[in-house]
């Protein structure tokens, strides 16, 4: 990264845009033996600040929560204990403050392109006239302007996530949830878009909480990386990714490829780490990098 970016990314954080604080999950689940229930914790004791204009990834196996936590950040559904706050508001339900963008696109099939990415303003009660202007530059960004009158049927899967990236950031909302979004794409479509989305970020400055399956793609993407166990879920460690931005070439790297496997490493069970990896804590990521860079 450079000096420039290095300074407003500093800066940037000297503001918690998002707090996590002993963030619980519990479901009450019926016994097979029809007797009563038991209390199955999703997720327990999670804490966790994002700061603001950061894009943070959350990984993890299935099942750890991933997807929960974005659905609290959300407002989607209500935690069992702690509290999430945004600038410091308790989160209390769905909000114009958060966009949401999911692996299943989730268009209105009967609307066109142009109306999908308006629909947030139209909820606003922005007037006609700013809603098109608005709709427009987004689309611009996401190079879909001629494509404004097609309906989602139209589309290609890329196409697709690309109008609801646009249509999450049209309401201008403050943080960005995206849960799995590229995960349904081939290779070369997903990589496209991961660029894509990165120029998008850097050109609104937005916070980017973002889910995913993929370290290669977590570590392409984050500022940090959240990584999250299971039985319960709960974050398990947090790394800085001292990548220089822009990223594109850095696959290809030692630093990507030293990085890629300590995330990979912290995702295994643990007993696996210590019988076959020499174990390095998150906060010596960056020494273990520097020195196996020439290897």
């Amino acid at each position: 990264m450079d000096s420039t970016t290095d300074s407003a990314t500093n800066a940037a954080r000297q503001t918690t845009k998002i707090e996590v604080r002993d963030i619980q999950k519990i479901y009450r689940v019926k016994k097979e033996n029809g007797g009563g229930y038991d209390d199955f914790v999703v997720l327990k004791d999670v804490n966790l600040d994002v700061y603001a204009g950061e894009f943070l990834t959350l990984v993890g196996p299935s099942g750890c929560g991933k997807s929960t936590m974005l659905d609290l950040l959300a407002g989607l559904i209500p935690n069992s204990g702690g509290e999430i706050r945004i600038d410091g508001r308790v989160i209390t339900g769905p909000a114009m403050d958060r966009g949401f963008v999911m692996q299943a696109y989730a268009l209105f099939p009967w609307l066109t392109v142009q109306a999908n990415v308006e629909f947030g303003l139209t909820i606003k009660k922005v007037p006609k006239t700013e809603r098109r202007a608005i709709s427009g530059h987004y689309l611009e960004l996401v190079g879909l302007t001629n494509f404004a009158n097609r309906y989602p049927h139209e589309l290609s899967g890329g196409m697709k996530q690309r109008v609801a990236i646009a249509r999450a950031l049209a309401f201008d909302p403050e943080v960005l949830l995206m849960d799995e979004p590229f995960a349904a794409l081939d290779a070369q479509t997903r990589e496209t878009l991961q660029d894509e989305l990165l120029e998008l970020w850097e050109k609104t400055g937005k916070t980017i909480v973002f889910v995913t399956h993929a370290i290669d793609e977590a570590v392409y993407l984050a500022d940090r990386i959240a990584v999250m166990g299971t039985n319960p879920g709960r974050i398990t460690e947090l790394v800085n990714i001292k990548l220089n931005r822009p990223r594109q070439g850095s696959r290809g790297s030692a630093e990507f490829g030293w990085i890629r496997h300590k995330i990979w490493q912290y995702l295994q069970p643990e007993e696996a780490v210590k019988e076959n990896f020499p174990v390095v804590g998150a906060a010596d990521v960056a020494e273990v990098i520097d020195s196996q860079a020439t290897l």
